[in-house]
């Protein structure tokens, strides 16, 4: 495969009509991301002209492995093709799709082959370790057959085939299940096909002399088993990928700079940043505690973004939204067969981070015994799958928080005071917004940058009373709530305008008179912004808007004049509700 932009290494799979899988080692910070458009040209086997396509990066998983031959996966949906493109891989596809690679085979095995095996598969023959290394590179062989009556040779090709494998199918490092199965019809001792098959490095082997009903039944199998080893490895990468997609809808966009955040300007928060900083570089356990909505997510990116792990991946997970053994499996992986629903073995988040950082938000609703096992973890490094038998060393670091004071839950004996004490190694406390005012205004322009990008938009900023109002806010929800308070802001301003009082929500207006200002005129303030909103929601027709606040629409019409809402009635009657009444 040949791709711009370029990706390393790259073969394919689960060519289709609509889209392609894609498999190489991009080189660190390199390659298509998602959203990406990328080019290709794909020489099938059949053909000897590449077929060129224009397709889209729907998804990107990569591995957590710094090791150069380390995969990244791609899904990428077709968006074009150049020329015939599109014929020529139907016609690609409607043949037989299942291929077999035979090695050696000289003219009455190869007839045996073709009358055995040609009617269910295709057969590609090759005499020389170049050919068959060439066919095995392709990636889309499911089973090779090896012939021939010299032992050394046929081997040598077992050991070929295995360095092909290392070369060309590789994931973190380790040879993957997607090789084509080898299935031995050549002569040879059998202490040394023994010690092959102890190898891993042969499916199956068929007896001299050849049979069409041994030869058919060998081979079928080895394709019948390669097709579930890679239907397997497709299902547990689109599992894998839903749940990553959910997980980053649920967080929702990472809202901070990497390093600073917005210009923090509170004393308290630049206290936090100065721990953060302090800690980050050292593989400690990190215990984030404060309110809801104050951005704990946020500094754990921080501090995973500022640590050597920064190259690794970052996986977060809400230990409040899913019950225990669900979070069991999502923390530790489970096998196939574990429970109803478990089509194929699943890694879990800590497999997933191997050389990163997992983030464990709401750690307080665990329960004893999900924090025995991340107790064990923590110990020793060591995961093991939900139904599964063996374990796996990872290297993780982990970031958690709380909305309690755990310690509080210690006295109390809902938290376990073992897994307290790994956990806050290193504690940071995260004030409240309403206790450092000075960063409203601050956090508010930055969000106004960041959803002007994200949506397309042109806001020019702030008002003055606007930055009043913000700063009198009482902020319950945190940042989180200023958030969405300017997204919303942001879609009701017009381009080019600044965002003034009428694009909050009402219960953020009545704060943006001066100083001093009295309760009567913020009164008056608010019931303008009511029922101007509400004649905007009905198209200026008062008796609409009336009846949605509940009001007489006379009553609404006279305040809605006094206030210059609705032009004055030209024969200066206040009892009409002329105007748009309908």
């Amino acid at each position: 495969m040949v791709t711009e932009p370029a990706i390393n290494r790259c073969w394919s799979v689960n060519l289709s009509l609509t889209g392609i899988g894609l498999i190489g080692s991009p080189r660190q910070g390199e390659g298509p991301r998602e959203g990406q458009a990328l080019e290709l040209e794909v020489l099938l086997p059949t053909e000897v002209t590449p077929l060129r396509a224009r397709g889209e990066v729907r998804w990107r998983h990569d591995a957590g492995s710094h090791n150069e031959h380390a995969a990244s996966a791609f899904g990428v949906v077709f968006t074009g093709f150049e020329d015939d493109g599109r014929i020529r891989l139907a016609r690609y596809l409607e043949g037989p799709p299942v291929r077999v690679a035979v090695a050696y085979a000289d003219a009455a095995s190869r007839q045996l082959f073709e009358e055995a095996l040609s009617d269910v598969v295709q057969l590609e023959f090759g005499q020389e370790n170049p050919e068959v290394e060439a066919i095995l590179a392709r990636g889309d062989v499911s089973a090779l057959a090896i012939c021939g009556d010299d032992e050394v040779q046929a081997m040598l090709l077992v050991q070929l085939a295995a360095a092909v494998t290392e070369d060309n199918l590789t994931f973190e490092g380790k040879p993957r299940d997607l090789a084509a199965r080898i299935v031995y019809c050549a002569q040879g001792e059998a202490a040394h096909i023994a010690s092959l098959f102890n190898e891993k490095k042969l499916y199956r082997r068929v007896s001299l002399p050849l049979t069409d009903e041994a030869l058919r039944e060998a081979v079928m199998d080895a394709c019948g088993e390669h097709a579930m080893r890679v239907e397997q490895e497709r299902m547990a990468q689109e599992l894998e990928r839903n749940l990553q997609r959910e997980r980053a809808l649920r967080a929702g966009p990472v809202a901070l700079p990497i390093e600073e955040g917005p210009g923090f300007q509170s004393p308290a928060m630049l206290s936090v940043l100065e721990q953060v900083r302090t800690v980050a570089p050292y593989k400690v356990s990190v215990l984030l505690q404060g309110d809801t909505g104050t951005g704990k997510e946020v500094l754990s990116r921080i501090v995973h973004r500022m640590s050597d792990r920064r190259d690794g991946p970052f996986v977060v997970q809400d230990c409040g939204t899913l019950t225990e053994t669900l979070l069991e499996s999502e923390l530790f992986g489970h096998v196939r067969g574990a429970f109803t629903g478990a089509v194929s073995d699943h890694p879990g988040l800590f497999v997933l981070a191997d050389g990163g950082t997992v983030f464990l938000d709401e750690i307080e609703n665990t329960t004893p015994s999900l924090q025995a096992k991340l107790l064990r973890v923590l110990e020793t490094g060591e995961v093991r799958a939900v139904g599964g038998t063996q374990t796996r060393r990872v290297d993780v670091r982990l970031v958690t928080a709380s909305n309690r004071d755990l310690s509080a839950d210690v006295k109390s004996g809902r938290f376990r005071s073992d897994l307290f004490f790994r956990l806050n190694t290193f504690t940071i406390e995260v004030p409240p917004l309403r206790s450092r005012r000075e960063d409203v205004v601050a956090l508010s322009r930055y969000f106004v940058d960041f959803f002007n990008h994200q949506h397309r938009k042109g806001v020019m900023g702030l008002s003055v009373a606007t930055e009043r109002a913000l700063l009198a806010a009482p902020w319950p929800g945190n940042v989180r709530e200023l958030r969405n308070v300017i997204e919303r802001a942001v879609l009701l301003c017009p381009t080019g305008a600044l965002i003034e009082p009428a694009q909050l929500p009402p219960a953020y207006r009545a704060t943006s008179g001066e100083p001093g200002t009295t309760l009567v005129s913020r009164l008056a303030d608010t019931e303008r912004e009511t029922l101007r909103d509400a004649l905007a929601r009905h198209n200026g027709i008062v008796r609409r808007a009336a009846i949605e606040l509940g009001m007489n629409p006379v009553t609404f019409a006279r305040r809605a004049r006094k206030l210059s809402l609705v032009p004055p009635s030209p024969r200066g009657g206040e009892g009409r509700g002329e105007g748009k009444t309908s």
